[in-house]
């Protein structure tokens, strides 16, 4: 992810205390990896979706940088709480979807280091924000470098770095992690 960690660091800590000139540069810097990982969700999207990565993008960015400031720690800090709105805007829009069709038994859910947002995905997104949920419970760390991975299409480089633990805790609490939801949502009513 991106281009000079360090100026992206410094650039967010200073659009945070106001600086437009900052926050214009900013977007020029975070732009094409919010966009990549929005792309991430979306890239076997049909054509004409209402929710489109560019939207996706534009709404993190707001929340992001539109809310309250944040004393941001660094790069890997601001992805990561981009990858968390992300999944936070897929979840709503899911439920709103859901709720729109009014219907829909349960499936099982695939989960692979990816997502993309389809039709049929919808209540897979519910199911798996839920598991993640219950999972956080039990293990916090194991969550959160799901939800990185999964939601937020980071690296196992790039969650170590935000994290601050070596890539190899990563590869082992993502599988462990990948193991107890898998047999969580086989778990579900189908």
């Amino acid at each position: 992810m991106g281009d000079s960690p360090g100026e992206i660091t410094l650039l967010l800590q200073a659009a945070a205390h106001g600086d437009s000139a900052a926050e214009s540069r900013l977007i020029e810097l975070v732009f094409p990896d919010l966009l990549r990982l929005a792309r991430h969700y979306m890239d076997r999207e049909r054509p004409g979706h209402t929710l489109q990565p560019t939207a996706l993008v534009n709404e993190v960015y707001l929340r992001v940088i539109g809310g309250e400031p944040a004393t941001w720690q660094n790069r890997a800090h601001f992805f990561a709480v981009a990858a968390t709105l992300m999944r936070r805007i897929l979840v709503d829009y899911a439920r709103e979807r859901k709720a729109a069709k009014r219907g829909g038994g349960n499936r099982q859910v695939e989960l692979e280091d990816r997502l993309a947002l389809t039709e049929l995905r919808i209540d897979e997104i519910l199911e798996v924000d839920e598991a993640l949920s219950r999972l956080a419970l039990l293990d916090d760390r194991q969550s959160r470098i799901v939800e990185l991975r999964f939601f937020g299409g980071m690296t196992e480089e790039e969650i170590a770095e935000m994290l601050k633990i070596s890539v190899r805790t990563v590869k082992r609490d993502w599988s462990v992690a990948r193991a107890w939801l898998h047999a969580e949502l086989r778990a579900r009513p189908q």
